[in-house]
């Protein structure tokens, strides 16, 4: 009898993903952590290139709003030719003079303005506001819209109920599917394009009167937990990174037909980047990973095993303790500060 025949291009990328092995695994021997994480930079440093050739950040502040406890900027930077940035800026009362600051990273179904507490979004999880909730607890925060959200959305695209399970899975590909489309075309990648964005937002921070350049981190959620994680790892003013509800490995996100989106991939990254090799390149600077208990795009059970690794390379580095912190919570695939926003404080403040 002959072999089972498929048909299903599902199931053929699974097959192929279960198949994949990676090149140059976490080694046994701690000795050789450093040389590795040489490697796992350079094949990283590969798989993002291109990048773009940034412009003048040329900043303008287009309004500010008062709120309670924080003033809010709207602001604007350009981060390559063709492309500008709008972006909320949130300023503590009280403020005068250098001190910490966060980019705060929206997931898919954000924007800017949800996790700023301007506009709640449709159908948004509890605690989506949390650069409002980073505000508040005194840090300087920038809060950027990532391509083809909030004011970056492309209107020729259908904007739909994302209230409605189905349909906001669907709008979460319309916005991350269609540039990667745009992106083969030119030999480019969206991931690197919005990491880009993000590292001239860095350079907005940096550059700021009231921020202390050396106690700046990082905190997303979702895609944005995608895309704190990869920043932390490429970019050392990045201090300390909040990663909430990303961190597993790309076998078990993947596992879920429809969680992998345009925007969160490189050419040929299976088998070369890990999430594990990303957050081994963090260390030993402050790393702050949330799991959900009931998350089935980023298992917290997968999640536990990978911290668990990660901590070797951690303790190798000489990270002093409680630099890397793995919260598990309650619920499902939502922001959760428990344990990360006390944990960000602490290490930016000691910063």
């Amino acid at each position: 009898m002959s072999a089972p025949r498929n048909f299903s291009s599902w199931g053929y990328w699974r097959l192929r993903l279960d198949s994949v092995e990676p090149v140059d695994p976490l080694p046994e021997d701690d000795g050789e952590i450093r040389a590795w994480r040489e490697r796992v930079r350079d094949r990283l440093d590969t798989l993002l290139r291109p990048w773009p050739e940034p412009v003048p950040l040329a900043l303008e502040v287009r309004a500010e709003h008062a709120h309670d406890g924080h003033r809010r900027y709207d602001v604007v930077f350009d981060s390559e030719r063709f492309m500008s940035v709008p972006a909320n800026l949130l300023v503590p009362d009280g403020r005068a003079g250098p001190g910490p600051a966060v980019l705060a990273i929206h997931g898919h179904g954000l924007d800017k303005d949800s996790v700023c507490g301007v506009t709640p979004a449709t159908g948004a999880p509890p605690g989506s506001d949390f650069a409002r909730q980073l505000a508040r607890r005194g840090f300087v925060v920038l809060a950027p819209d990532l391509r083809g959200f909030g004011e970056r959305a492309d209107t020729m695209l259908p904007r739909l109920d994302t209230s409605d399970f189905a349909a906001d899975v669907l709008q979460h590909h319309f916005d991350c599917d269609w540039p990667l489309v745009c992106a083969v075309m030119t030999g480019v990648t969206p991931l690197t394009q919005n990491l880009f964005d993000l590292r001239r937002a860095l350079d907005v921070l940096e550059a700021h009167e009231l921020v202390d350049p050396a106690r700046i981190g990082v905190a997303g959620w979702s895609y944005g937990g995608t895309l704190a994680l990869f920043l932390a790892a490429i970019d050392p003013r990045v201090r300390a990174a909040v990663v909430s509800s990303f961190f597993s490995s790309w076998r078990a996100a993947h596992a879920v037909p429809w969680n992998m989106c345009g925007s969160q991939v490189l050419w040929g990254m299976l088998g070369r980047i890990e999430h594990l090799d990303l957050g081994a390149l963090v260390a030993p600077r402050a790393l702050a990973i949330q799991s959900c208990e009931e998350d089935v795009m980023f298992p917290a059970a997968v999640a536990t095993a990978e911290v668990d690794r990660l901590r070797r390379v951690y303790a190798h580095l000489g990270a002093p303790d409680g630099r890397l912190v793995h919260d598990v919570v309650p619920g499902d695939h939502a922001w959760n500060g428990r344990r990360t926003l006390d944990a960000l404080v602490q290490w930016l403040d000691a910063a």
